[in-house]
């Protein structure tokens, strides 16, 4: 059987609205995409770090019991796990302030044995981290000669645009590594000023043939060497957008996965193979758009897997 894989790093999301403390949960964007997957039973490995200490010990029993295997997690010891403090303002929407002690030596494990049509989710800063970036290309090197699906999402913030030059490259290097690149339209504007779809379509596509790119309200547009589409969203009043993006490409991974879609088949798809990883991508996002958690609701994880063979 495939299996499903998220590489990226843990942080202990604490959430702050109007300066009170409203929840506290496990986090990190591939964290947040694993757990929604493995809520609906799929196949799903996290690989990560963080610390045998009492925050780490509450992520590994919390992955663990939704279903997430920690088989390819460095439980290190000579550090502490990484706490992000993120501040809702009046829209929900989330900055951060991040406080983090990891060991010298990262990613002290041994990585998983990858096959082809395996799904690989990677991205955000973790993707471009210098610590750990021989051990992460050597995986989605290995990855794409395996012919495996690796899902690149830039995730890319403002406050790392000062040192964009740097990044630049391991973020085109990441770009032809991928099957499929998905990222929202300020991340395209943050890298590349691209302002429009075909903008970003215009870069993207010199380094990948897929390109899934989300703009909140106005909807998500696909790019693709074969097809040209755009998708509409659900109008909400979300309570928060944390997680909303990680959600939408782990709704994207379940419909590849349950529809059985191959290496092969992704930029030859059309607009029918289309809706149905869109339209799952929204619904996880909405869900997740519609409370404190960093992933989909149990209740609706349990009504997905009445409907579908899992």
């Amino acid at each position: 059987m495939r299996k499903i894989y998220g590489i990226g790093e843990t942080v202990f999301d604490i959430i702050f609205k109007n300066g009170l403390p409203q929840a506290a949960k496990a986090g990190g964007a591939m964290l947040n995409s694993t757990v929604s997957l493995g809520r609906i039973g799929l196949p799903v490995f996290f690989i990560s770090e963080y610390a045998s200490d009492n925050v780490g010990n509450i992520i590994d029993s919390f992955l663990s019991e939704n279903g997430v295997g920690t088989n390819y997690v460095d439980h290190f010891t000579d550090g502490k796990t990484k706490l992000a403090l993120a501040f809702l303002n009046e829209r929900n929407d989330a900055s951060y302030t991040f406080y983090q002690d990891y060991p010298g030596k990262r990613l002290n494990i041994n990585f998983p044995v990858i096959s082809k049509d395996d799904i690989i989710l990677c991205g955000s800063i973790y993707a471009i981290t210098s610590e750990i970036r021989k051990k992460f290309m050597d995986l989605i090197t290995r990855a794409k000669e395996k012919d495996a699906i690796v899902i690149y999402d830039p995730n890319f913030r403002p406050t790392h645009s000062f040192d964009l030059e740097t990044l630049m490259p391991m973020i085109i290097e990441n770009m032809q590594t991928a099957k499929l690149i998905r990222g929202s339209d300020e991340d395209f504007k943050n890298i590349f000023g691209a302002n429009t779809p075909d903008e970003a379509w215009n870069v993207v596509r010199k380094y990948c043939d897929c390109l899934v790119y989300t703009a909140n309200s106005e909807g998500v547009y696909v790019r693709t060497i074969s097809y040209t589409g755009r998708f509409s969203v659900k109008a909400i009043k979300p309570l928060s957008t944390i997680g909303a993006g990680d959600n939408f490409n782990a709704g994207m991974m379940a419909a590849i996965f349950l529809n059985q879609i191959t290496s092969g088949q992704l930029d030859k798809m059309g607009e029918e193979g289309w809706l149905k990883v869109i339209s799952m991508g929204v619904d996880f996002a909405t869900n997740v758009c519609l409370s404190y958690e960093n992933y989909i609701s149990l209740e609706f994880a349990k009504e997905l897997k009445s409907k579908k063979p899992f």
